[in-house]
C-alpha cells in the first residue's frame, strides 16, 4: 500500500518562494503534483520520476521545480515567484505500480491528505 505525506505549505507574499515535501512509502514510480483552488477543479502541476524526468503545467514553467531523493523516497516541489493565482491546496498523487506520465487526476490512485498554499497580493 502506498502512503504520501505532504508538508511544506503556508503563506508567502507575491513574489516568494515555498518548497513542498511529500514523502512516500510503498512501491513508488513517480510523484505528480496537483493542485485545488476553492471553487475549481483539482488540476495537474508538475511530474516526476525517480531518475529526474519531469513535465510541468504551462501555468507554472520556469516558476516551479520537481526533484527526486530516492534514498529518503521523497520528492519536492520548490515553487519560487508565487502569485495569488498559486493559491491552493497542493496534493501530492501517485499511481499503482506505474510511472508513466499523465495530466489526468483520475490515471492516479494515491493521493496525500494536501498541504495549504497561500499568497498574499
Amino acid at each position: 500500500q502506498v502512503q504520501l505525506v505532504e508538508s511544506g505549505g503556508g503563506l508567502v507574499q507575491t513574489g516568494g518562494s515555498l518548497r513542498l515535501s511529500c514523502a512516500g512509502s510503498g512501491d513508488i514510480y513517480a510523484m505528480a503534483w496537483f493542485r485545488q483552488a476553492p471553487g475549481k477543479e483539482r488540476e495537474f502541476v508538475a511530474f516526476s520520476r525517480w531518475d529526474g524526468t519531469t513535465y510541468y503545467a504551462d501555468s507554472v514553467k520556469g516558476r516551479f521545480t520537481m526533484s527526486a531523493d530516492s534514498g529518503k523516497n521523497t520528492m519536492y516541489l520548490q515553487m519560487n515567484s508565487l502569485k495569488p493565482e498559486d493559491t491552493a491546496r497542493f496534493y501530492c498523487a501517485s499511481k499503482k505500480r506505474s510511472g508513466l506520465f499523465s495530466r489526468a487526476r483520475e490515471h492516479y490512485e494515491y493521493w496525500g491528505q494536501g498541504t495549504q498554499v497561500t499568497v498574499s497580493a
